[in-house]
């Protein structure tokens, strides 16, 4: 898959190191495309944001596979 379109509503703010939680759900998937919702939230609660994707099922191989810690700035 990959992605075709999404948009995020940021509905509240968060600090840097704040824990938060993302949910994703398949809300639909039909021959080749797919929409996904995300939730991102405090661990209060709080609504932090929403995300909806769509994506495209396309043949071949787009990115190859990169082992833990090769990718300079990566989140740890």
């Amino acid at each position: 898959m990959v992605a075709q379109h999404c948009s995020i509503t940021y509905l509240n703010p968060s600090q840097r190191g704040e824990p938060l939680t993302a949910h994703a759900v398949e809300r639909q998937r039909a021959g080749r495309s797919g929409i996904y919702d995300v939730t991102v939230k405090r661990e209060d609660g709080t609504l932090i944001a929403e995300f909806r994707g769509h994506a495209r099922a396309i043949e071949g191989t787009l990115v190859t596979a990169i082992a833990p810690g090769e990718m300079a700035g990566e989140c740890t």
